[in-house]
């Protein structure tokens, strides 16, 4: 069962986090599924993860090759054998998904309230299900942890 970390954005956007994110998931050996709640979202990080600085590999559901990308942005459940799921823009992560993931990375906008309301209602989900939890804010031009949700199971 892993662990469920939250991620309000307030200082960086989304374009800028995510890539740091992954990286360190790549570099820890792992796959990752991003799946965002907007699907023209996943077209802006494709095109965000081509041209920012360094070559993230990766690749969009729906291609020949979905099974051996290391990185998939999708809107739906990803198709790579993700160990880490990163979820943007108000996608739904189930409980039972939570479980199995190692990992999972809800990263939410701080200036957008329906965002902030919806990973609320996550966090109060993933808890009382049982699983840890992190809630990580941006504030400073640092990473603070704000709070922590040990796991009851």
């Amino acid at each position: 069962m892993g662990d469920v970390y939250f991620y309000h954005l307030t200082e960086h956007p989304l374009e800028a986090t995510l890539p740091m994110l992954l990286q360190k998931s790549l570099a820890a050996g792992w796959r990752v599924a991003v799946r965002s709640g907007d699907a023209d979202l996943v077209e802006r990080l494709d095109a965000t993860l081509w041209l920012g600085e360094g070559f993230l590999p990766h690749g969009i559901s729906g291609g020949p090759h979905d099974a051996d990308q290391p990185v998939l942005l999708t809107t739906e459940v990803a198709k790579n054998a993700a160990h880490c799921l990163m979820a943007v823009a108000q996608a739904s992560v189930g409980i039972e998904e939570a479980k199995t993931a190692e990992r999972v990375c809800i990263l939410f906008d701080g200036a957008d309230p329906q965002a902030v309301d919806h990973a609320r209602s996550q966090w109060r989900a993933m808890t009382d299900a049982g699983l840890a939890a992190q809630y990580w804010a941006d504030e400073g031009g640092r990473w603070q942890k704000k709070a922590e949700s040990a796991s009851k199971g």
